[in-house]
C-alpha cells in the first residue's frame, strides 16, 4: 500500500477485478515426410509456399510431402510446421551424410535403346527391362512398333502402335504420360529419330549391376515405425513436435509413399498411425489426420478400419478417397494422399465460420479427381465407422462430405466438438495464468467465474454453443462447494465448467405429407 504523508490528490492504477481470455489459434498443421532439402528432424515454421520451397525444396517425384503442404495452403491455411525425416538424428543443418544421402543426386539405372537413353525413375527398385517387339495384326507402317516394359521379369507397362514421329503417339511423350518406372530421353531436337530395332535392354547402374541404384534418394531404403515417431528426448519425429505448443492438427503423408516403394509394410504403416494417435492423444491439443493406404475399394477400406486397425480415438479421422491433382514434379495429374488438403480445409472453416463449424461440405481446393467414386450406398457403410468420405458432386465440384472422428464414444463422434473442447480449454488454460499464487478466498473464486463466464458468453454469441441464453449454453461454478477446506490446504482451486456444444446438421430430413382436397392447408 502507498504511504500518504502530506495532504494532496494521489491517483493510483488498480486491478479492474477480472482479466479477458484471448481465444488461443486453431488452424496450425504439422507436417512429417521427406523432402529435397533442409534440415533433418526440426520442426521448421513455414508461412507460405516460397518459403517452403526456399528451405525444403520443391515437388519431388514418389514424394507427398511438397503436394501435401502446397494443397494446405492452397485450400486456406495460414502456417504450418514441417519435420524432414529420413536423415541422421543428429544432423539439425541439413548438412552432413545424411543430408548428402537425401539431397545428392545419384546416376539412376540406364540403358540405349536405339535412339534414346532409357533411365529409371527415382526410387524404383528391381531389375526393369524393356524391350521392343512389333505390334501384333495387320501390317502396321515401318515406324510403328510396340514398346513393353517389365520388372523382375514381369510385364508391368504396355505401350502398344506407338512411334518416333512427333504426334499423340510418340514414344517418349506416351512413357512421360503413363510411365510410373522409366523416362525415355530422346536424341535432341531436328528430325525424329529412327524406329529402334527389336531388341530387349535391361537398366544397369554406371559401374553396377543391372536395377541397382536409383535416382534422387528422397526416401531412404532403411526405415521403421521409430524414423516418424521418434523421441521427445532427442526432438526427432512426432516427438519433436511436443515442444511445439500451438500445433492443432498433425499429418504424415508421406507414410505412404514410403509404404509404396516398399520401403515400409503395412503392419509398420498402422503402427506408425498409432504412434501419431498416441501422441495426439498425450499433448490433448491437437488432432490427427489419417491416410488411409492407396487404390482401396470402399470394401476394402471398410475391412482395413474395422478390422485391421481397430482405432478408436476421438483425437484422430480418416478421410477417404486419395485425391488427383496435378504434380510438376512429372508434369501430370497424380493421386495423393488427401490429409494435407484436408488441413487446409480445416483452416479455412475456422477462419470463415469458426472453430465450432464441422469442417465439412466444403470443397476441396486443387482437387480435379478421385481415386475412387463413392456411390450413397457405399457411403452408407462408411460414414457409421467414422470413415470421412471426399466425394464429388455434378456442378459442385470435389468436396469433403464427412466430419466424425474414430471415436466408438458418441459423446466424441463430431470433429467439430472435439476440437472445440481443444480451443476452450487451451484459451481457458492460457487466459488464467494469473491465478496461480493468488490468495485462495471467495474474491479469487468470484474473479475466476467472472473471467470465464465473460469468456463463454462471446463464443455463445459466436454461435459455438447450443442454448437460446448464457444459461442454457454454460455454466461456471467455483465456490466453497468446489473447493472444500481440505482442497485450499492443498493450494488448490478448483473451477467446474460445463457447455454445450453445437453439432452439425448431418441428416437432414424433410417430411412430405400429401393433402387431400378440402382437408385443409395453405389458404388462398
Amino acid at each position: 500500500m502507498p504511504s500518504y504523508l502530506s495532504p494532496g490528490v494521489y491517483v493510483e492504477e488498480v486491478e479492474s477485478g477480472s482479466r479477458p481470455i484471448e481465444g488461443v489459434g486453431t488452424s496450425v498443421a504439422a507436417f512429417i515426410g521427406f523432402a529435397q532439402k533442409g534440415p533433418f528432424h526440426e520442426p521448421t515454421l513455414i508461412t507460405n509456399w516460397t518459403q517452403f520451397t526456399t528451405v525444403f525444396g520443391d515437388f519431388v517425384e514418389g514424394t507427398y510431402l511438397a503436394s501435401s503442404v502446397h494443397g494446405y495452403f492452397a485450400n486456406g491455411g495460414g502456417i504450418c510446421y514441417v519435420i524432414r525425416i529420413g536423415g541422421a538424428e543428429e544432423d539439425r543443418d541439413g548438412a552432413g551424410a545424411g543430408a548428402g544421402a537425401a539431397e545428392a543426386p545419384v546416376a539412376g539405372p540406364t540403358a540405349q535403346l536405339g535412339p534414346y537413353v532409357v533411365k529409371a525413375l527415382p526410387g524404383v527398385t528391381g531389375e526393369i527391362t524393356v524391350e521392343v517387339a512389333d505390334p501384333e495384326g495387320e501390317e502396321p507402317p515401318q515406324d510403328v512398333f510396340t514398346l513393353i516394359v517389365k520388372r523382375d521379369g514381369a510385364v508391368v507397362e504396355t505401350y502398344p502402335s506407338v512411334t518416333t514421329k512427333r504426334s499423340k503417339d510418340n514414344v517418349a511423350t506416351q512413357v512421360r504420360a503413363r510411365s510410373r518406372l522409366i523416362r525415355l530421353e530422346e536424341p535432341g531436337k531436328g528430325a525424329a529419330p529412327s524406329r529402334p530395332e527389336t531388341q530387349s535392354v535391361t537398366l544397369t547402374a554406371p559401374g553396377g549391376e543391372p536395377g541397382s541404384g536409383a535416382g534422387v534418394v528422397a526416401v531412404p531404403e532403411a526405415l521403421s515405425a521409430d524414423s516418424y515417431v521418434g523421441d521427445p528426448d532427442r526432438r526427432t519425429g512426432f516427438g519433436g513436435l511436443e515442444a511445439v505448443e500451438e500445433v492443432t492438427m498433425v499429418a504424415a503423408p508421406d507414410l505412404m509413399s514410403a509404404y509404396q516403394r516398399g520401403a515400409l509394410d503395412l503392419e509398420t504403416v498402422i503402427s506408425v498411425q498409432r504412434g501419431l494417435i498416441t501422441h495426439c492423444e498425450a499433448m490433448g491439443d491437437r488432432i490427427a489426420i489419417l491416410d488411409p493406404p492407396p487404390g482401396l475399394s470402399p470394401r476394402q477400406i471398410r475391412s482395413w478400419r474395422e478390422e485391421t486397425t481397430g482405432f478408436d480415438s476421438k483425437y484422430a479421422t480418416l478421410y477417404y478417397p486419395w485425391i488427383k491433382v496435378f504434380d510438376p514434379a512429372v508434369g501430370r495429374d497424380a493421386f495423393v494422399p488427401p490429409s494435407g488438403h484436408v488441413a487446409g480445409v480445416w483452416a479455412r472453416n475456422d477462419e470463415t465460420r469458426g472453430v465450432h463449424k464441422a469442417p465439412a461440405n466444403e470443397v476441396l481446393r486443387g482437387a480435379v479427381g478421385l481415386q475412387t467414386q463413392i456411390t450413397k450406398g457405399e457411403h452408407d457403410l462408411l460414414n457409421p465407422i467414422g470413415l470421412n468420405c471426399i466425394r464429388a458432386f455434378p456442378g459442385r465440384g470435389i468436396r469433403v462430405w464427412g466430419a466424425r472422428t474414430l471415436a466408438d464414444d458418441p459423446s466424441w463422434r463430431y470433429l467439430n466438438v472435439r476440437r472445440l473442447f481443444n480451443y476452450l480449454e487451451e484459451s481457458i488454460l492460457a487466459g488464467t495464468q494469473w491465478v496461480v499464487f493468488e490468495p485462495n478466498d471467495d474474491a479469487l473464486w468470484a474473479r475466476v467465474r467472472r473471467t470465464i463466464s465473460a469468456f463463454l458468453v462471446n463464443e455463445w454469441r459466436k454461435g459455438a454453443l447450443f442454448g437460446l441464453t448464457p444459461d442454457e449454453a454454460f455454466y461456471v461454478k467455483c465456490d466453497r462447494e468446489t473447493n472444500p477446506p481440505e482442497s485450499i490446504d492443498a493450494g488448490q482451486v478448483i473451477c467446474e465448467v460445463g457447455v454445450a456444444p453445437v453439432k452439425p446438421a448431418e441428416f437432414v430430413v424433410f417430411r412430405l405429407a400429401q393433402l387431400s382436397a378440402g382437408s385443409g392447408g395453405i389458404d388462398e
